[in-house]
């Protein structure tokens, strides 16, 4: 008997499958939250901007700890891996909450640069304050919007994505910056 003529077994997957779109980006589906149509709409396109921007943020942290060189590169080499540990985190906790609004998260990379304010880097390594100050930058970014996007939620009801935006996106971002922060602080030679 063939290959070609044997029955195939259960366990074969379907290969190479396709499908239809069943919810297309930017809209939301209804669930039993008590939020408006309108104040779930709104969380969603705030937090689908702040989860592209996390995704971002999380993949310049990466880079960062790959490429880092110098004196201090242990320490950065690990706080730089730590706080990317911790982006992740919030690119799920982001992604959950858009999902549970009956959004759709953004994942695709692609999409992902699209939507995003976060400026490219140069492919190539810069020098390691220059590394830091684009981390700070990307920081300040997601922060100026967190804080816009925290209150606005506030205002239509939405306390779970204003808690989100406050205890979460903002408090890591404004730890992380602060970190980041003192390793640019030119601090004086002791001299005996």
């Amino acid at each position: 008997m063939t290959t070609s003529s044997r029955h195939v077994s259960g366990s074969q997957p379907w290969l190479h499958q396709k499908g239809e779109v069943i919810q297309d980006f930017g809209t939301v589906k209804q669930f039993p939250l008590g939020l408006s149509y309108e104040a779930r709409m709104y969380s969603c396109q705030r937090l689908n901007k702040a989860l592209a921007d996390t995704q971002i943020l999380y993949g310049l942290y990466k880079k960062h700890h790959w490429l880092m060189r110098g004196a201090t590169f242990y320490q950065l080499h690990l706080v730089l891996d730590k706080h990317a540990g911790e982006q992740l985190e919030l690119i799920d906790a982001i992604a959950e909450r858009v999902q549970s609004l009956g959004g759709v998260a953004v994942g695709d990379p692609r999409h992902v640069a699209e939507i995003t304010s976060i400026p490219r880097p140069p492919d190539g390594v810069e020098e390691v304050p220059a590394m830091l100050s684009r981390l700070l930058e990307a920081h300040e970014t997601i922060l100026v919007e967190a804080h816009d996007a925290a209150a606005r939620t506030a205002e239509l009801g939405d306390d779970g994505t204003n808690d989100l935006f406050v205890s979460q996106v903002i408090r890591t971002g404004e730890l992380q910056s602060w970190f980041l922060a003192e390793h640019l602080v030119d601090t004086p030679l002791v001299r005996s």
